[in-house]
């Protein structure tokens, strides 16, 4: 009986999991297959003919939508939010090691924006820059709304991060004469930097493709999920999938290249360290 229950749990578990990967990688999987459409074909199957028309179409002059420049100014933003998410994370998890006045509150008040809708955020910041008769953009507003996404994980991972460090190593360095400065720069930076490495790529992922605390912060110039959302009303053609396709393989090579540096600087430490 024992055995019959647990060969049941297992085939639910697997059904319930093959159902999870479909639900998450078929709409994907359909897009990139779509995008290979023939001159003549549409958004939907069946295709008709094969081709990479669509993608050479992509780089061609678009009667509708500017894709280069919303690709340039995505990445440049999530680059901006990478930086300073990391910046900032590091800074925080520092300053929140040792209780001081008023951490609860400020580390509460710090994730509250987690909880509060994104669309709420992307319309209250675009009011103040209107009030203050300031210019929305991309560069300023809209980073500022990026950072009330982004900087709530990277604390939350970096006090993680802290709770789990050792401070022997802090120690073990000022016992043999190193500042404060250098403990920081040569002992506690290496240790967490593939950490680091991760915080950097959540806030960079989580702000290249942030819809909704953009809508009301880009200004006059979209962004790349501003950009694709637009084609949506007017573009009826699979150029449209050829773009999701390439922002597709454009996120996993982020994530391959993220991964394969944490490779190297593990393998770079065995070898500094003679194992």
């Amino acid at each position: 009986m024992n055995s019959s229950r647990r060969g049941l749990s297992f085939y639910l578990l697997g059904a319930f999991f093959a159902l999870f990967v479909l639900f998450l990688y078929g709409p994907t999987a359909t897009i990139l297959i779509l995008s290979f459409q023939g001159p003549e074909g549409g958004l939907t199957f069946p295709m008709n003919g094969v081709s990479l028309h669509w993608f050479r179409n992509l780089f061609e002059q678009q009667a509708v939508g500017d894709f280069g420049g919303s690709f340039r100014r995505s990445i440049a933003l999530g680059l901006m939010v990478m930086v300073l998410t990391v910046l900032f994370s590091v800074l925080a998890g520092f300053a929140f090691r040792r209780r001081f006045r008023g951490s609860g509150a400020l580390f509460y008040l710090a994730v509250a924006s987690l909880i509060v809708p994104s669309i709420l955020v992307s319309l209250g910041i675009g009011l103040f820059f209107n009030i203050l008769g300031l210019e929305p953009a991309w560069y300023s507003s809209a980073l500022g709304a990026h950072l009330t996404w982004t900087l709530p994980f990277g604390l939350l991972i970096v006090f993680a991060i802290f709770n789990r460090f050792n401070p022997a190593y802090e120690e073990a360095a000022r016992d043999l004469g190193a500042s404060p400065w250098q403990t920081v720069r040569h002992v506690v930076l290496p240790i967490l930097l593939p950490s680091l490495i991760g915080v950097g790529l959540f806030g960079f992922t989580l702000s290249y493709d942030e819809f909704a605390r953009t809508l009301m912060t880009a200004g006059s110039f979209n962004t790349l999920p501003l950009e694709i959302y637009g084609m949506t009303t007017n573009v009826t053609t699979p150029v449209l999938y050829a773009l999701g396709s390439l922002t597709t393989v454009f996120s996993f090579t982020v994530i391959g290249v993220a991964l394969l540096g944490l490779i190297l600087l593990r393998r770079h430490r065995l070898r500094r360290s003679g194992i």
